[in-house]
């Protein structure tokens, strides 16, 4: 079994008394030096309670919370806006670290929705008119047709707009935890917590 990497212990000294600029110094890190450092799982719950997860791209972070953009009439924005509770994890291997927060999902306002889709590619912005998201389709063929259609529409159109069904999200996190791992599974764990928003975030190691 191939031996875990030694990395040097995590203490409470070393951490921003901010979990969002503790955040940034890790992110910075991992976008210069890790694969996709963006990889995100978002976990929701469904009409049942039972829990949902998948992966998507971290879009910005920040005071306010963590963002990522999708389609509003896909499973998890629909499971969302059912039940805005919500969890996010991020690993970066090469470092040993991983960030967990939790807290509510909300729809980001629809020009910070349109910044952000301005800035996609066009290709990507095609993407998001021609695809029914977690909807049925019956073969790859229907969403190339559908991909097709797209074009057309907007084959006279420079600056393709945002479609109504498509945009952002912030989970605005009641808790985050930063976890750096250690041998013989010791690993380092620090939960920042709050009670309420603007409130002070207080500090606590937890046991790996």
């Amino acid at each position: 079994m191939t031996e875990r990497r030694a990395f040097p212990p995590l203490h409470k000294d070393d951490l921003e008394a901010d979990p969002f600029a503790q955040f940034a110094a890790w992110y910075d890190l991992a976008a210069a030096e890790v694969p996709l450092a963006e990889a995100m799982t978002v976990a929701t719950v469904d009409a049942e309670g039972a829990p949902d997860a998948r992966l998507v791209l971290l879009k910005g972070h920040g005071p306010n919370g963590f963002r990522f953009h999708t389609n509003y009439e896909s499973a998890k924005a629909t499971e969302i806006a059912a039940d805005p509770r919500g969890a996010l994890i991020l690993y970066w291997r090469e470092h040993d670290r991983q960030v967990r927060a939790r807290g509510a999902i909300e729809r980001l306002s629809p020009a910070d929705s349109d910044a952000y889709f301005a800035s996609r590619a066009r290709e990507s912005r095609l993407g998001a008119w021609a695809s029914p998201q977690s909807r049925p389709l019956e073969d790859r063929a229907d969403l190339d047709r559908r991909l097709e259609e797209a074009r057309e529409r907007f084959a006279d159109t420079a600056d393709i707009p945002r479609p109504d069904h498509w945009g952002g999200f912030i989970l605005r996190p009641r808790t985050i935890e930063f976890w750096q791992g250690q041998q013989a599974r010791l690993h380092d764990r620090f939960l920042y917590s709050r009670a309420g928003e603007g409130e002070a975030w207080t500090i606590r190691r937890r046991a790996p």
